[in-house]
């Protein structure tokens, strides 16, 4: 047999006869009849299994069950009142901003659509995107100036105090303008890049040590002419306008790809790949715009890669 659900009016009335310890002053406060309370605290009982008042004098207290069940009524009241009131203010226009950190590949696949889904829930309340690199995003989110960050898993040490949720993966690949002459050779060999500039991820960035790494498995251990930037416009422009080759994530250039204004090399970028999510700090509180925005990204997130 199905057991009824608690509801309510159980716990509004169980909470106001156990603070007043007494059926008729917990009636007169809830403005209902006395009738009423006791009928309320008989359904809860009924519903639990046990009883959760017992007579004292010529009052009643809370029985051992009722003392255990007090403590969780209350946080479960408590946490309903947090709701309601966050809700309320998600709606006003006093609503706290939502600051958003994300990486170069974030803005450019998943914020968009995340944005879309974001407005259409009207919460009137002020958005702050910021596009950088991982490690300085994660100081803003510290320092407070950010409330999440939307990135590549950091290293186990810079993740103390935040929490990562993880919401896809993505590899970095070598890429080059439609035509270039890196795409006549056959088979390719790695070595080729040495005659090219190279658009390289910044030393601080979190893909970084993962290129070294690959190019120290193929014996490379530096390329003569490098240009470290995070800027895909910068890179975008300057590889489709020359012979530059661009180690980048793979979503900053999926549409290029798509498009097929950029190629990849056939390069094994397997080794490269690792988990992107959203990164918040343990100590936070989450608002509803906040809440709601988090939920956008897993959504965008979901709806890109299912295309890819």
């Amino acid at each position: 047999m199905k057991t009824p659900p608690i509801k309510f009016r159980h716990l509004n009335v169980f909470m106001e006869v156990a603070r007043q310890k007494s059926v008729g002053r917990a009636a007169d406060s809830l403005a209902i009849s006395q009738p009423a309370v006791t009928k309320t605290i008989r359904e809860l009982e009924q519903i639990l299994e046990v009883r959760l008042f017992e007579k004292e004098g010529r009052g009643i207290r809370l029985s051992r069950f009722g003392e255990v069940f007090l403590h969780h009524a209350g946080h479960g009241l408590a946490a309903i009142g947090e709701g309601v009131n966050a809700l309320k203010s998600g709606a006003r226009r006093n609503a706290p901003p939502v600051r958003i950190g994300a990486l170069p590949t974030v803005s450019t696949r998943i914020m968009p659509k995340a944005m879309q889904l974001y407005l259409e829930e009207d919460l009137n309340n002020e958005i702050k995107i910021v596009t950088g690199e991982n490690s300085v995003l994660l100081d803003q989110l510290r320092l407070g100036e950010l409330d999440l960050v939307v990135g590549r898993l950091a290293a186990p040490e810079k993740m103390t105090g935040l929490d990562f949720e993880h919401i896809y993966s993505e590899q970095v690949v070598v890429t080059v303008r439609e035509g270039h002459p890196l795409l006549q050779h056959t088979p390719f060999r790695l070595e080729l890049l040495q005659d090219y500039p190279v658009l390289m991820p910044t030393r601080a960035s979190v893909i970084r040590p993962f290129v070294e790494r690959m190019f120290l498995a193929y014996g490379m251990p530096e390329l003569p002419r490098q240009i470290e930037t995070v800027s895909s416009s910068f890179g975008r422009a300057f590889v489709r306008s020359s012979d530059a080759v661009w180690i980048i994530s793979e979503g900053v250039v999926a549409g290029d790809l798509a498009e097929r204004r950029m190629r990849i090399l056939p390069i094994d970028t397997s080794e490269t790949k690792g988990a992107v999510g959203i990164t918040t700090r343990t100590d936070s509180a989450s608002s509803t715009g906040l809440a709601i925005m988090r939920q956008c990204i897993r959504i965008a997130a979901e709806d890109v890669h299912k295309t890819v």
